[in-house]
This record gives C-alpha cells, structure tokens and sequence, in this order.
C-alpha cells in the first residue's frame, strides 16, 4: 500500500436541474423551457380569444387566435425579464445561479451560496415585481400612442395590464410570492433568525391563499354567480399559493434542525499514532484507550494525514503486526478537518470541501491555526443519515 494519498479531487454534487429544454444561458445559467409551458400557452391563448374577437370583430377564426398567442407570447417574455431581474440580482449579491425556468405558472429562478444575508433576500425578490411594474409603464406609455381599437393597442394594454397585475400580485407579503421573500427577509433583519421570518411570511402565505378564495367567492353573497374560469384559476392559483406556503415552512423547520447537526453529538473519540508505527502500536493504544469504538489517527509531522481501518488492521497476522508500517493498513484523511464546536450549515459548507469518496474527516479540539489537536473523527455517512432524517420527517 503507498504511503502517499491519492490527489485530492473536489467534486461539486450535480444539482437537480428541472425538466426541458436548454434555450440560452443568462448570469451563466440555463435557460429552460419546460414541457408545462406550452400547455400554459394553448391554455391562456384560448382564454384571451374572446378578448381579441370582441375588441377586433373584424378578425377571422385564425387571426384571432393568432394575435390571441401573440399577446401570451408577450405575458411569457414580461415573466422571462422578471425572472432575468432576479438572476442578475442574485449573481450581484454574490449568489451562485443554478437556472431560469418557463413554466405553468410562469417561471423561477434558483440561485444557491451560502446562507446570504437579509438585504441580499429582500434586493433579489423586490427587482422582479419592479421589473415588471416598469414594464407595466413602457407598455401604457406605447398604447397611449396607438389608435384605439387596433391590434397594436390591444397588445400593449394587454400586456401592461398583466405586467401590472403580476408586479403588484407578486408584491403581497406571503410565501411563495416574491412579497413573501421581501417579508421573510424584514423580519429576519429584526430578529435575527431567518426562520422566524420564513414561518412569519409563511403563515401569511396560507392567508392570502385563503384571501384568493374569499375574493372569488365575494359576489356569491349578493346573489351573483361563479364562472367555471374563475372557478378553475382561483382553484389553480389558492392551491399553489397554499402549496407553496406549506413548503416554506416545511424548508424551516428543516433548516432549524439542520443547525442542530453537531460534530460533538456525531464525532467518534480519537487517538493519535505517528507515521512511523506499527500496526502493532496502533492496536496496542486503542486497546488502551479502550477501544473498539476508538479510531487510531495517523500524524506525520503534527499533521493528520490517515486512520486506521480497524477491518484492514485485523487481517494482519499477529506474528507480522510489529513489523508492518500502520499505513499499510490505513485510509488518507483529506486536509479539510472541522473542529469540535462546529454545526449547522457551516459544518455541511466546510463538509462540501471533501471529495465525496472521503469516509470521515479529522475532528480538531480548536482551529488549526491556533495549535489544534485531533481528538476525534467525524464519518460522513453519519452526517448523510442524520440529514436524511431530517428530510423524512
């Protein structure tokens, strides 16, 4: 067996990335159309047609549905500039952008890197609505110079009506509604846990979800009567509202306990042997430390570099352990070691240094660089199990 570890080889995990297809990149992400896209456009393209035959009764058949999808065309391209604001954003503050998706409902953003701040939340979800209220006042601003009753004017005013309805909708204060965000973060810059504002946002979330189904169902009280369309999109929009709001919370309640991960409560005790002992000499300090839980930490010039495997220690004869070198039976440590206080989410981010086929790492009593010691080692499979856990429950 080499004395030497294998180079160490970083891997970043491959991110779920939604399904579709790959149109563009922006702020070095895919852009991504999703198969739900479509059905969103022959949905909203049928439902507009009305709109168009009555404002333009001179259209035939097709051309109505035409400028029909011309207008969803121009609904999609407001929602890709909204989703364009907030990736642009989210690259500014520092965060890492996975991907831009088109879907039935319109589209999102994913971004990651690291746990951000409350004024990175709040600029990141506010430039979307603002986007789109801006949007909002060029298409107004272009159907004032139009004649009234051409298709022209009809596109604009369409499109500057949805372009204000989505900005001032996306602006009520619940999850998972860019508001819900602008909310979570306020919160979390006054108290200081973004938990608090997650549940804070999310349970508003649920109320305006509710909200949706008392304002469709308001003109029932005075005897008027429901649409099957209002019916159907109030259905559609309290339910993801409802749905979303539900995930929000679900998130915080796994992040809270995310940061009750510790390497104290993980770590299994330590003890250290150097480079130049035997397998014999190993065995002989775990039996001392009272082993079999114990694992033997091989240092070369104060630095962890190996454990011991206790498997591979036990096939070596008794007659040859005192002649063989413990790194034959031993397993390269990577130089990422964590300390003995370390928890949450800054545990897993120093865990995401290690290469993936890494079974453990050293456990320091205190940083490095102010003379730490080994004194236990933390196996990455206990940490997995623990997270897995904690996504179950």
């Amino acid at each position: 067996m080499s004395d030497n570890p294998p180079p160490r080889t970083t891997q970043r995990p491959v991110e779920p990335r939604t399904n579709g297809w790959v149109i563009g990149r922006i702020a070095g992400a895919p852009v991504i159309l999703t198969p739900s896209w479509f059905v969103a456009a022959v949905i909203l393209t049928v439902l507009f047609a009305p709109t168009v035959r009555n404002s333009a009764p001179d259209l035939s058949g097709s051309r109505i549905y035409l400028v029909a999808f011309a207008f969803v065309l121009l609904l999609f391209v407001s929602v890709f500039c909204h989703e364009v604001a907030h990736a642009l954003m989210a690259r500014a503050r520092g965060q890492r952008v996975t991907e831009l998706a088109l879907t039935l409902w319109g589209g999102h953003t994913s971004y990651v890197g690291g746990g951000g701040r409350p004024l990175d939340g709040l600029l990141i979800s506010v430039v979307g609505p603002v986007t789109n209220l801006a949007l909002a006042g060029a298409l107004w601003a272009g159907f004032n110079t139009q004649p009234r009753g051409s298709i022209a004017a009809l596109l604009l005013f369409a499109g500057a009506f949805s372009n204000a309805f989505v900005g001032f909708f996306n602006l009520l204060p619940g999850l998972p509604l860019d508001g819900g965000q602008i909310l979570e973060s306020i919160v979390w810059a006054a108290t200081g846990v973004r938990s608090k504002g997650t549940v804070a946002a999310g349970w508003v979330g649920r109320a305006v979800a509710l909200g949706v189904v008392g304002w469709a169902l308001w003109p029932l009280i005075g005897g008027g009567r429901l649409s099957m369309v209002t019916f159907v999109w109030t259905a559609l929009i309290a339910g993801f509202l409802w749905s979303g709001a539900g995930q929000a919370l679900r998130a915080s309640r796994a992040r809270t306990a995310v940061e009750d991960i510790t390497v104290r409560a993980l770590a299994s005790p330590a003890l250290t042997v150097p480079a130049t002992a035997s397998v014999a000499d190993a065995g002989a300090a775990v039996a001392r430390a009272g082993g079999p839980h114990v694992i033997a930490v091989v240092l070369d010039g104060g630095r962890p570099v190996a454990f011991v495997d206790p498997e591979a220690a036990r096939t070596v004869p008794v007659d040859l352990a005192a002649g063989t070198p413990v790194m034959a039976a031993a397993v390269p440590l990577p130089p990422v070691a964590v300390t003995m206080d370390a928890a949450g989410r800054s545990l897993l981010a120093r865990l995401g240094e290690v290469d993936h086929r890494v079974p453990m790492v050293a456990v320091l009593d205190r940083p490095a660089d102010q003379g730490g010691q080994v004194v236990a080692v933390l196996e990455i499979a206990r940490v997995v199990s623990a997270l897995t856990a904690i996504s179950r429950g």
